[in-house]
């Protein structure tokens, strides 16, 4: 082996820069390896209010407040019928300075994040592709890298810490990725100049819009520079099978929703189209011997309710948090670096019952109608207060609004595993570059 640390860390997105700033903050020695050069583009771009005090403890919050970034103090919703609900507004629900956060170009944040992790001390590379973790047994004891030069290095680490998104490397080597039995969402999107946008306290509100057919959702997100990310969200076929480009299947759903309508009248499109295939998944374990997963190289849930990046810098935050504590200890075992693993799986469920109920038909307007009293409660579910289970108390009265012919939600871990996937995925005939 070419030299130690005491943690490697592969990806350096919110989760790889989270986790590895946390640890360097406690003095220990973290390199890190990011395949990509930043900036690089990447979608999730609105961030939520519990993002906050991760952000607060990696020493991000003066930066934050000093960025271009839209300020966002709420969300709104829009139904089919282009009725809007009263907006959430974060503050009137918790009036603390958490309430306000921002809508980023992840360009500049990730990059933010990263640049923040070397002034903590961690050795950052770039166009660093990992090409194995390196294991003794069953325990995790490094990684295999080749620099962007070309030359490649094996590097010896007490815990590996897997924060390599959608990529899964450690997920997809031991083959732990469970796909959701329910949420098979697809994406497509792009970026508008001069589309409409609220004023005032709405000005950096996230808007989510209803399909006409009732099957999906448009995201609004004001970015800065008069820019507005604007994308539909529907089940992967209704998108992607015989519908041709997605120029064209974007085009059609934003003409047969009279809310988009009315924000692009007189916008211009700034870019192409993306797409992307949401296809939800979560890893069956968080950790092993030597090694812990983080970010979307554990699970990605959906973007509805923008909760990605809090559940990247979350996961981070405890993952850091285990790994400093066994590392004092010395024990790098799979208890300890997972320990956090159960409370962190609960909160992310708490966020996908919420998913799946907005997929199923709820109306925000209509429970808010008949349930004043749960506004508070559903916008501490909104602002990311996930892993307490104060907010469990919505459930019920939720339930109520279907009656007992509805079905109930299928458990994440109730769906497909990895093994059976690839044959899955070959059944779709993804489009190139969707896959995971």
């Amino acid at each position: 082996m070419e030299g130690g640390v005491d943690v490697v860390v592969i990806g350096g997105g919110p989760a790889g820069s989270t986790a590895s700033t946390l640890i360097a903050q406690r003095g220990h020695r973290v390199e890190l390896f990011e395949r990509e050069r930043f900036p690089r583009f990447h979608i999730g771009e609105s961030l939520i209010p519990e993002t906050y005090w991760v952000l607060e403890r990696l020493g991000m919050l003066p930066k934050m407040k000093a960025s271009p970034f839209v300020q966002k103090h709420s969300v709104q919703f829009v139904n089919a019928d282009n009725k809007l609900s009263a907006p959430f507004y974060f503050w009137d629900n918790k009036p603390h300075e958490c309430s306000q956060t921002w809508q980023v170009v992840r360009s500049q944040f990730d990059q933010m994040m990263l640049e923040n992790a070397r002034e903590h001390g961690v050795v950052a590379h770039e166009g660093a592709r990992v090409l194995d973790v390196l294991f003794d047994g069953l325990r995790a004891v490094g990684v295999r890298v080749r620099l962007e030069d070309g030359t490649e290095r094996e590097v010896r680490a007490k815990v590996v810490v897997d924060a390599s998104g959608q990529v899964g490397v450690i997920q997809n080597r031991l083959r732990l990725r469970v796909w959701d039995p329910i949420l098979n969402k697809g994406a497509i999107w792009t970026y508008w100049k001069g589309a409409y946008r609220d004023t005032g306290r709405n000005a950096g509100a996230t808007m989510v819009l209803q399909t006409a057919d009732r099957k999906g959702w448009f995201w609004s997100i004001p970015l800065h520079d008069d820019v507005t990310s604007l994308g539909v969200v529907k089940p992967f076929d209704d998108l992607f099978k015989g519908r041709g480009p997605y120029a064209q299947v974007y085009e059609e759903e934003i003409a047969a929703c009279p809310a988009t309508v009315e924000r692009t009248a007189g916008a211009t499109r700034i870019t192409g189209y993306f797409a992307t295939k949401d296809y939800s998944y979560r890893a069956t374990q968080v950790s092993g011997d030597g090694w812990v997963m983080v970010g979307d190289a554990f699970g990605f849930l959906d973007p509805l309710y923008s909760s990605g990046v809090l559940l990247a810098l979350k996961s981070g935050e405890l993952a850091a948090d285990a790994i400093c504590e066994g590392l004092a200890r010395g024990d790098t075992s799979k208890a300890q670096l997972g320990h956090w693993g159960p409370a962190f799986n609960e909160g992310v469920d708490r966020m996908r019952r919420l998913v799946c109920e907005y997929y199923a038909g709820f109306s925000f307007g209509q429970f808010m109608k008949k349930h004043p009293e749960m506004r508070g409660t559903v916008t501490d579910l909104l602002i990311g207060d996930l892993f307490t289970d104060k907010v469990d108390r919505v459930w019920a009265p939720m339930e109520a609004m279907y009656g007992p012919e509805k079905a109930p939600i299928p458990k994440w871990d109730q769906g497909t595993p990895v093994d059976q996937a690839e044959s899955k995925l070959n059944e779709l005939h993804l489009p190139e570059g969707l896959r995971p």
